[in-house]
């Protein structure tokens, strides 16, 4: 278990920086290795594989749409909580897929993206010295999040290759200084789908010790043989809950950044106490074109996880045949492989020569975890595989000369 709050003293951006692992040296922010590693990418003609963003348009019903209602004058603001057409998809969709039944007039609000939710949440429910707590790795916004907010960042870790939590840890982690439990599944970086009992042991200890839940399920659709349980199915979970999700990674289209909370209406009530004022609204014409995306039939969404399942396949092939240790996700864009048996005990500096030696670019773990928790993750590097079978059959031929190291 670890736990971490920015130095006092800092400003509020600095909070923000120190809570990614971005603050500088010299007070500044530093570089993500996102941007580095994009840099690299340019700079040397290799294949990108460190951002998660895919490179081939979403279903054609669903740009239709978009362009559809852009010529309709669907161009101005919406309604503060959202369209109500996707208010009323995303409501269907919860009842459609997970028996979930949600108002869409006060148990709804659409946002800009799931990272919009997320810092709406956080900053609504989140105060001084109030502790969240989270699995480790974990989705770099998170960190940022709660330093801002003036809040305790206690992580739980999850360990290469089976990413399963100790239940020990968990439990000792939370406690009645606990204001929230934000939830990651399918997680990123690490594509785990987090199993029944750990996820009933979340309810268990957030009822015990009074928390809130926040889920993140972005990838809720992109899993791989095992079905996505919305924790707030589960029995007493439901009202203490904010689930969080988004269009852009089913739908492929990462830049419309339309996103969604749900839950019991005080919540989401709270949560749009909040995000009403950082984007007010956004995407207009996007948000009946992501309503059509979740009224796709079923055939769409199973087909879109079983094309993302075999390219993932190729990848994890590639890095294996390279001589990684690779463990194979469950869900999600991402493959994370240890470099130990290549002879390298550090990622990132393996990250910074790949676009050399191979012509690829990863990111390091290390990026998603606080620092006095690195030694643990330090030769892992994430790469992503949402990208077009031909860039992922190059990628894997390419990654066969480090074999040869």
């Amino acid at each position: 278990m670890s736990d971490f709050s920015p130095a006092p003293g800092l400003r509020p951006w600095q909070r923000t920086a120190a809570g990614a692992g971005l603050l500088a040296g010299d007070g500044g922010v530093a570089a993500t290795i996102f941007a580095e590693m994009s840099a690299l990418a340019t700079r040397t003609g290799a294949l990108n594989l460190g951002q998660g963003f895919p490179d081939e348009d979403g279903p054609a019903a669903v740009l239709d749409a978009a362009r559809d209602a852009i010529a309709a004058g669907v161009n101005q603001y919406p309604p503060g909580i959202g369209a109500p057409v996707l208010r009323a998809a995303i409501a269907d969709h919860q009842r459609r897929w997970y028996g979930l039944d949600v108002d869409p007039d006060r148990e709804v609000l659409v946002t800009a993206g799931a990272t919009e939710a997320l810092a709406a949440t956080i900053l609504a429910l989140v105060d001084t010295g109030d502790e969240v707590v989270t699995f480790e790795p974990w989705y770099d916004a998170y960190g940022a999040l709660v330093a801002r907010a003036g809040g305790v960042h206690r992580t739980v870790p999850l360990r290469f290759p089976d990413w399963r939590p100790d239940h020990d840890a968990l439990r000792a982690a939370v406690t009645d200084r606990t204001r929230v439990i934000l939830v990651n599944s399918p997680h990123n970086p690490t594509g785990a789908v987090l199993d029944a009992d750990t996820l009933a042991l979340v309810v268990e200890l957030a009822a015990r010790h009074d928390a809130i839940i926040v889920t993140d399920e972005v990838y809720e659709h992109l899993t791989f043989g095992v079905r996505h349980t919305p924790i707030a199915t589960l029995p007493g979970a439901w009202e203490r809950t904010v689930s969080i999700s988004s269009g852009g990674k089913t739908f492929s289209t990462t830049g419309w950044k339309i996103g969604w909370v749900t839950g019991p209406a005080a919540l989401v009530t709270s949560v749009l106490a909040v995000k009403q004022y950082l984007t007010y609204v956004n995407g207009a014409p996007f948000q009946p074109a992501i309503a059509v995306g979740l009224g796709l039939p079923d055939a769409f969404f199973a087909d879109t996880a079983s094309a993302l399942r075999a390219k993932r396949d190729v990848l994890a092939a590639g890095l294996e045949a390279a001589g990684f240790a690779v463990s194979l996700p469950g869900a999600g864009y991402f493959v994370v492989a240890d470099a130990a048996p290549l002879g390298y005990a550090d990622g990132t500096e393996l990250c910074r020569e790949l676009p050399d030696r191979a012509g690829v670019v990863g990111v390091p773990v290390t990026a998603f975890v606080h620092p006095d928790r690195r030694a643990a993750y330090a030769s892992l590097v994430r790469f992503a595989f949402c990208k077009r079978r031909e860039v992922l059959d190059e990628a894997a031929e390419r990654l066969t000369r480090l074999a040869a190291r």
